[in-house]
């Protein structure tokens, strides 16, 4: 039986922005329509709109409305909207925060337990930590106070260790809730049962049967009124860095001692940790990059990337990036992870590719039987959420021929509840659980996989790959193979 949520005052900075529109807001009402939400639970939103408590129940609604696919259901709004709150100040001000410290104080059903989301630019993350310590917000002396922030972590490694030098003068690395809402998804924390709970696949789950693990991310969508943003970040940043990573690490890890979130946390960090550096003669071997030009989505035409406002006109940010990483360690040496993200693809999928070796000996070489099929395993994140195993079998008949069948594990009926990543996160930072949120040294050792990349494609600014919008990417990028008879891998389908 779940212990039950204890009380807390929910604060969200950029209420009023993009993320808290789609993803918070939308979260926070399924929590309560499913009883998780603290009948005391206070959620404040602070802004700079001169606005009262009654106008932003306004604009509440209409988030919800436009967030919620499957309807609001009136009586679970009128719920929710006892926990809403709104208080105006400008995050940029010194003074909104003694104003914020005193007007929580002084609310009589507000829990002592504040936590205190930065749905703001990682800018003004130091500043915003800085001012909540100067009043005294981040001081736990009668209830916990906690701090939710969103990727990105610093730019590269040197800026992600100013960050955590900052926050660290005002915060404990306990207080700090580093939020990737792709370790939220259903299938990623089905990952970890997987691999943990099926006692018959720990023999296979290492160098000697697994001959690669391909990670996928696409996207059909441009980067579209994110371009300002994604220009001085790009794919690898974006993705790879953060969410793709740590697919890598759930994937590869060994089993922790327990699920306890340290412990998990720990074992994830070795991975990272065993990741062969790519040292700058070797980016061209192990790295791809290319952008989108114009192309067809849907039978529609589509802009290229450097046709999109807000786009300069010579730039070389990559929206497809390409990885072959090694493990060195005794479980994974010499079996290569390959990781791939890209905008403007064919199909928005989100996969972990696990492809097993060929048998030691071609049994059926004198048969029709010309090429033995390798075993795939295969884990879709999104959109469809499963697990299949893909094996040889016989064709009916008298001859030897054979096709490819799958055994299928759809996680979700129609009956299930979906429940977006977001929502299971915010409940684990009500409940304290950081087994999916990012540990400062998962951060750090992250980017040190990466920096040698970018440093090298910063000064690398003449030329950059290109491939069609609604392709499925540069076909060049299938030089990071170590075999010929290698390729990516696209679809979840047996017959791809």
């Amino acid at each position: 039986m779940n212990t039950p949520v204890e009380a807390c005052t929910f604060v969200i900075f950029g209420s009023t922005g993009n993320l808290s529109r789609i993803k918070l807001m939308p979260a926070l009402y399924h929590l309560e329509a499913a009883g998780k939400l603290p009948e005391n639970c206070r959620i404040l939103a602070t802004g700079r709109r001169p606005w009262d408590r009654e106008r932003w129940l306004h604009e509440a609604r209409g988030m919800l409305h436009e967030g919620i696919v499957t309807g609001v259901d009136p009586e679970v709004l009128e719920r929710f909207e006892q926990h809403l709150d709104y208080f105006q100040g400008d995050i940029s001000d010194p003074q909104m925060y003694d104003q914020l410290a005193e007007h929580i104080e002084h609310q009589p059903d507000y829990s002592a337990n504040v936590a205190f989301y930065l749905s703001i630019r990682p800018a003004e993350f130091g500043v915003v930590t800085e001012n909540l310590s100067r009043t005294g917000l981040l001081k736990e002396e009668s209830g916990w106070r906690r701090v939710v922030i969103e990727k990105p972590f610093g730019y590269d490694l040197e800026s992600a260790q100013a960050l955590q030098i900052r926050l660290s003068r005002h915060l404990d690395e306990a207080q700090i809730y580093r939020i990737d809402h792709y370790l939220g998804k259903e299938t990623v924390r089905n990952v970890l049962v997987f691999r943990f709970a099926n006692v018959m696949l720990e023999p296979l789950w290492n160098r000697n049967y697994i001959d690669h693990v391909q990670i996928t991310h696409s996207e059909q969508l441009g980067v579209g009124s994110r371009a300002p943003y994604y220009d001085g970040a790009g794919a690898l940043r974006d993705m790879i860095q953060s969410h793709l990573l740590q697919l890598l690490t759930l994937v590869a890890m060994e089993p922790p001692v327990s699920m306890e979130s340290e412990s998990l946390r720990d074992e994830k960090v070795k991975v990272l940790k065993s990741v062969r550096p790519i040292p700058p003669s070797a980016v061209h071997s192990q790295a791809f990059r290319a952008q989108y030009s114009a192309g067809k989505m849907g039978g529609k035409k589509v802009k290229g990337y450097l046709e999109e406002d807000g786009v300069p006109a010579d730039s070389t940010t990559e929206t497809y990036a390409a990885l072959k990483l090694h493990i060195d360690n005794w479980r994974w040496r010499g079996v290569p992870f390959y990781l791939r993200t890209g905008k403007r693809m064919a199909e928005s999928v989100s996969s972990i590719m696990i492809r097993f070796r060929q048998p030691p000996t071609q049994f059926f070489k004198d048969t029709h039987i010309q090429q033995m099929e390798r075993n795939w395993l295969v884990l879709g994140i999104q959109p469809c959420e499963c697990l299949r195993i893909q094996l040889t079998a016989k064709e009916p008949g008298l001859e030897m021929e054979t096709h490819q069948v799958s055994l299928d594990a759809g996680f979700r009926t129609q009956s299930d509840v979906y429940a977006d990543a977001y929502e299971g996160l915010l409940l684990d930072v009500m409940e304290g659980d950081r087994s999916l949120f990012l540990r400062y040294d998962e951060v750090e050792y992250a980017w040190r996989i990466v920096d040698p990349i970018l440093r090298v494609w910063s000064v690398e600014r003449d030329f950059i790959t290109s491939y069609p919008a609604g392709s499925w990417g540069p076909e060049e990028s299938r030089r990071l193979f170590e075999k010929d008879i290698d390729r990516w891998r696209h679809k979840l389908d047996v017959d791809e």
